[in-house]
């Protein structure tokens, strides 16, 4: 059994067109680690500096990664992790 990766729109260009990937590892970093080695250059598109992005929110089974430990959040098979672009801006 694997970690269900979810991968949005702006992303799957580097998926094959993959709504959904999967991978392995204990904790994120080493699931984005895998799929790095399986989809070159997502590991760019989602750390920076050995922290997520910015502007990338990721979520483990629907809570926010940020409030669970970051790139150390742990994860185990039957996971589900979401990478979903921030979304900024509105009416003024």
């Amino acid at each position: 059994m694997a970690i269900e990766v979810r991968i949005p729109t702006i992303l799957r260009n580097l998926t094959g067109g993959a709504k959904v990937v999967e991978g392995e590892g204990s904790t994120l970093a080493e699931l984005i680690t895998n799929l790095d080695k399986n989809h070159p250059g997502i590991g760019e598109r989602l750390v920076e500096n050995g922290q997520l992005r910015r502007f990338i929110n990721v979520y483990l089974n629907d809570e926010d990664v940020r409030f669970l430990g970051g790139l150390d959040t742990p994860v185990n098979d039957g996971d589900t992790v979401t990478v979903l672009p921030a979304v900024a801006g509105g009416m003024r």
